[in-house]
């Protein structure tokens, strides 16, 4: 389904407004009988402006990128949290969730920190294992990724605890021992601004588990998912 695009309208205005005047200009000249001199330099300097907008408004349409088309993303809407969570950690995973989900393209949401999952959210995927050389790297550089559409990268069949035609992915970093895993459902969506506020959130994640779940080290975390 396609997302509306609520510029589409702004971008045609000038073209709609240039040809309204334009042809208003023409009726007045075939219905005037006698043409000052006057009149004849307001109307050439009417023309003028009705061609300026049309060609604003063509303009426009060119330089202003559609925004990408979104689709419905396969599988069934859930909330599972890892039930031996502290009810501190529960909070903070349910409020950035909540977050992500409602103020960015997010439809699909995965926290896994210590080598286990500790929350899915949104749109669920039909997998729970995670794995792969992406997440990996992640962990290693601690360092984000994001693909801004997966269906061109190799590497997005690693991703099958996300919905099946997830478009756009971003795996976020938690410290050296976990990853916050988003899930768009549409390509090219997700906006520096979002990139910045979305790497402000793992951090604050990274500060509240580290502090609540001191079962594993960094380097153990990394082995294990390296093993697999």
């Amino acid at each position: 389904m396609a997302r509306p695009d609520q510029n589409q309208v702004l971008r045609q205005l000038p073209i709609a407004v240039g040809m309204l005047a334009g042809t208003l200009l023409m009726v007045n000249r075939l219905l005037t009988p006698d043409l000052t001199n006057s009149q004849a330099r307001s109307d050439a300097v009417g023309v003028i402006i009705s061609a300026v907008l049309i060609l604003t408004g063509l303009l426009w349409q060119r330089i202003q990128p559609k925004l990408p088309e979104a689709v419905v993303l396969v599988g069934e809407q859930g909330f599972e949290l890892a039930p031996d969570l502290p009810e501190s950690v529960r909070t903070e995973l349910a409020w950035a969730s909540h977050l992500l989900l409602t103020n960015t393209v997010t439809r699909s949401v995965v926290v896994w920190y210590d080598d286990r999952l500790l929350l899915r959210r949104g749109v669920l995927g039909r997998e729970t294992e995670l794995s792969g050389t992406i997440l990996q790297r992640v962990l290693k550089t601690q360092k984000p990724v994001y693909l801004v559409n997966l269906k061109l990268y190799p590497g997005g069949i690693e991703f099958s605890y996300l919905p099946e035609n997830t478009q756009g992915v971003i795996v976020q970093p938690i410290g050296g021992r976990g990853a916050l895993i988003l899930g768009a459902n549409a390509p090219r969506s997700y906006t520096q601004q979002d990139e910045t506020w979305i790497a402000g959130l793992a951090d604050k994640l990274e500060n509240t588990l580290s502090l609540e779940l001191k079962s594993h080290a960094p380097a153990a975390a990394i082995e294990a998912i390296q093993d697999r």
